[in-house]
């Protein structure tokens, strides 16, 4: 298995561009089994989830193939050839998103219940609570989720957690359903809003995402078209927090500014400098006395889980005591006993962390336990001194876009071997 190495205690300066939302493509992906036609998708990022749901949709029969280096033609069959396999659904969280799709455009489903980061319990109860609600036979046999529906019926649909997978299959399910359908407490990510736009694109009628309620009026079928998908807010998330934690001057492009407003209020908050254009951020942190805060994780518009490993990094060299509280994944502080090999002072009681600040992060061997986990460790890496040996990088790729060639071309001193 591959390492990055890297060498620690280079400012990061200078401008990157932000790729596509890793989310907002995996859902999409699994909507363009919706469409009759070609569907072709613009900014979509080429991480290693990507690669293996194409992979997925190849096997079930889908056209896949790469116009450009993020520019992708997708072309749904007419009738599945195969089910998603167990080999690859096992890799990927996201692979359930698949069951809404297959059940509204073909009337059955067959997926081995998916993997993904082990981050904490993901129950697939409120995806089944709606898929059943609009008239799906579903059951597991043997770690397999199998459904049939002759037609799917609009209903209404309450969903006890605003899950964002949940929200997402349910409503690419509706699009096909014949009448209304209704979900209350929905979650409100911009990933939904982005699917609700692209399944409008193809001819459906979705109203409200981004807000507690979405309607969908079923309609007959949906046709291809042409979608450009929005910028990674966590990517952008990741590079405004290393630009603070390395004391650096950082201007990130292709950004939706108002997508990190939980970020930036907490970033300047600690005395970091974040200056929004239209489509850029820029986080200046050059000379700054940065302070200690707390953070609560929380369903979008509050702080987003995926960014709290990142801040850990950033919180634990900055004098003081900070405080956060997890309120999403019960096993989301993993990435805690890593910094703490690096000369971090964290303690972990339940659900909530305490960082002591200490002076200085020292470079030595850690391991990723999950996506935004190895995403920290390269953060506590650049700050570090030494070098920082991460291994199971796996993780790293799954959700960014050539992270070593970007952070090089900032300053930083990344390797991977």
């Amino acid at each position: 298995m591959s390492k990055i190495i890297i060498t620690g205690g280079n400012p990061l300066h200078g401008k990157v561009k932000v790729s596509g939302a890793k989310n907002a493509s995996l859902a999409i992906l699994c909507g363009t089994l919706l469409a009759e036609d070609e569907v072709v998708l613009e900014n979509v990022p080429d991480i290693s989830d990507v690669r293996i749901l194409l992979e997925i949709l190849g096997n079930m029969g889908c056209g896949v193939r790469w116009i450009e280096e993020d520019v992708l033609s997708v072309k749904g069959p007419q009738r599945l050839s195969d089910d998603a396999p167990y080999k690859l659904v096992k890799l990927l969280r996201a692979s359930n998103l698949l069951l809404g799709p297959m059940l509204a455009r073909f009337g059955k489903a067959r997926i081995s219940l998916p993997g993904g980061c082990n981050i904490g319990v993901r129950p697939m109860d409120l995806h089944f609570k709606g898929l059943v609600a609009l008239g799906a036979n579903l059951n597991l046999e043997r770690g397999s989720i199998q459904g049939k529906s002759k037609r799917l019926i609009g209903n209404r649909v309450y969903l006890d957690f605003p899950s964002v997978g949940a929200t997402e299959n349910i409503m690419m399910a509706a699009c096909l359903a014949e009448g209304q359908t209704t979900i209350e407490n929905v979650a409100k990510e911009p990933e939904i809003v982005d699917l609700a736009n692209f399944l409008n694109s193809m001819g459906a009628r979705v109203r409200g995402a981004g807000t507690d309620l979405i309607k969908i009026e079923g309609v007959p079928h949906l046709k291809g078209g042409r979608y450009s998908i929005i910028p990674d807010r966590i990517e952008a998330g990741t590079f405004m927090v290393a630009s603070a934690a390395t004391r650096g001057d950082v201007l990130l492009e292709n950004v939706i500014p108002r997508h990190l407003e939980p970020l930036t209020a907490k970033l300047r908050e600690a005395n970091v400098e974040v200056i929004e254009g239209e489509d850029s951020i820029r986080v200046n942190a050059d000379q700054i006395d940065a302070k200690n805060i707390d953070i609560k994780t929380m369903p979008y518009p509050g702080f987003p889980t995926d960014m709290q490993s990142q801040m850990m990094s950033f919180l634990s060299t900055i004098s003081g005591t900070s405080i956060i509280v997890e309120n999403i994944f019960e096993n989301r502080f993993q990435v805690a006993d890593e910094l703490k090999r690096m000369g971090a002072n964290v303690k972990v009681e339940g659900r909530m962390a305490v960082i002591e600040g200490v002076p200085s992060l020292q470079g030595t061997q850690v391991k990723a336990s999950d996506l935004r986990a190895g995403a920290a460790l390269v953060i506590a890496g650049l700050m570090a001194h030494g070098d920082t040996e991460i291994s199971n990088v796996q993780y790293v790729d799954r959700g960014y876009t050539h992270l070593e060639t970007k952070l090089n071309s900032l300053g930083a001193q990344v390797r991977r071997e």
